[in-house]
């Protein structure tokens, strides 16, 4: 099936194919990661940690539990939250003296103990980052990945010193959110979200948006400056060189196993997966292709490839007794970047056959250079698979002149400023605001909803 012709069913079955998650568990919205799906989780994993261990932050890993007591201190926070929350009312059979809330998000976790280890200047920046489970009761249709109830989620939080350095924080996540966008080639608008939507508590909220196949905006990492919102709350201070006590200005990053819904969505195509050769668990498949009376000849061929390209690549032989036809279904629909084929004929020319999964193209390489050149057809392949969903993304942007031309896609309009007609983009499409640029683009015409002369760009489009 074509993900043109019935998206959501076509998304169910590639997951299913490929063996990502089993959506069996007795409870809606929380699946069972399956081997290969925690297996591509693990490699965005590693890109993560990778990321931010080698820009000075340390991880840490915070308990499940909220204290009532903690979660209530920020009361915009609790308002943004409050009706997405799961609750802990008993320990056994007794009820509990103080509630406890499912982590939906870390900040009233984190914090309190953000004010014991802040107590001066020298403890400044302070820069963590976890990797862990929160859970929002959702109302809407789950879907796996996209919209679940418990969310597999990234997140960093840093505090400093002055409102500039956490600024400049913010910074240092947008170049970490554009390196790790190209591995797992997913193109995005970064925007700033407006005040109306911003995340409860944050001075000024930043998203960065994909656009899916369907015409839909899918959100898949934010960036959010607190200044110093949470520190007050949560007596968050230091004692600067004169002895002044000050509170710190903190910021977070933020992503979730959405990335791998966009990967799905946006590069899979009939035949099931298409994976970024950075976080495929398996860059290459080798495939013997037997001959009746040659079967051990060309199978200690092939077991030799496999030792030869180990130490270089994420490698597999496929030695199992089942028809080649078979095994190219099965691996293309794990969407392993590049299948090798190796047969009789190849032996006897010294070559392998290498096939592309994200084009389908078919070569003969080689076999006294196969390493150097599966090595560079892995990056040619990362490269072509960011720049084709980069041409995709970039015809999706439409401009509108008025709110009633909105269409499937991201809609770019011009916009006067005044959070009314901010709010009458979404009663009138149904379409969620994005925000306006964080990268200012140049603001002409007039406001797509009252005609007045545009402050500025505004986009919009209906999201997940």
């Amino acid at each position: 099936m074509r993900k043109e012709e019935d998206f959501s069913e076509w998304y169910a079955a590639v997951i299913d194919k490929a063996e990502l998650r089993d959506k069996r568990y007795p409870i809606k919205g929380m699946d069972v990661w399956l081997p290969y799906g925690w297996s591509i989780m693990k490699r965005v994993e590693k890109a993560w940690r990778e990321e931010f261990d080698a820009t000075g932050h340390r991880e840490v890993n915070f308990p499940l539990l909220i204290p009532e007591t903690e979660f209530q201190k920020e009361t915009e926070h609790v308002k943004g939250f409050e009706a997405d929350v799961y609750w802990v009312t008993h320990g056994g059979r007794n009820p509990l003296d103080v509630r406890l809330v499912l982590r939906p998000t870390s900040e009233t976790a984190m914090y309190p103990m953000f004010a014991l280890w802040v107590r001066s200047h020298a403890d400044l920046p302070l820069k963590v980052y976890q990797i862990v489970s929160t859970f929002r009761y959702e109302t809407k249709m789950t879907r796996a990945f996209l919209r679940v109830r418990e969310i597999h989620f990234f997140e960093s939080h840093t505090a400093h010193a002055t409102y500039e350095h956490a600024e400049q924080q913010i910074q240092e996540d947008l170049q970490i959110n554009e390196r790790l966008m190209r591995s797992f080639c997913l193109p995005y608008l970064v925007s700033k979200r407006p005040e109306w939507d911003k995340f409860p508590g944050a001075h000024f909220s930043l998203g960065a948006d994909t656009l899916l196949p369907t015409g839909r905006a899918l959100q898949v990492a934010t960036f959010h400056h607190y200044k110093d919102n949470f520190a007050r709350v949560y007596g968050v201070t230091y004692e600067d060189a004169d002895g002044t006590r000050k509170y710190v200005h903190q910021t977070t990053d933020g992503m979730s196993e959405r990335l791998i819904g966009g990967i799905i969505a946006i590069h899979g195509d009939e035949k099931g997966l298409v994976l970024p050769p950075e976080i495929a668990p398996v860059q290459v498949v080798i495939v013997p292709i037997l001959e009746k009376g040659r079967q051990d000849e060309i199978h200690n061929a092939a077991r030799e490839l496999l030792e030869l390209l180990k130490p270089h690549l994420r490698v597999h032989l496929d030695d199992r007794d089942l028809r080649p036809g078979e095994k190219f279904y099965h691996w293309e629909a794990k969407g392993v970047p590049i299948r090798v084929e190796l047969g009789p004929r190849d032996l006897a020319k010294k070559e392998a056959v290498v096939v592309r999964r994200d084009t389908g193209e078919k070569r003969s390489l080689p076999a006294a250079s196969l390493i150097h050149q599966l090595k560079s057809l892995l990056e040619l392949i990362q490269v072509d698979m960011f720049s084709r969903a980069e041409k995709v993304l970039k015809e999706g942007i439409v401009a509108i002149a008025s709110v009633d031309d909105a269409r499937d896609g991201i809609n770019k309009m011009g916009w006067c400023g005044r959070q009314e007609c901010g709010l009458a983009v979404t009663e009138r499409t149904g379409m969620s605001v994005l925000g306006t640029p964080y990268y200012p683009e140049p603001a002409s015409g007039k406001c797509a909803v009252c005609g007045e002369p545009a402050k500025d760009v505004l986009y919009a489009a209906k999201a997940y």
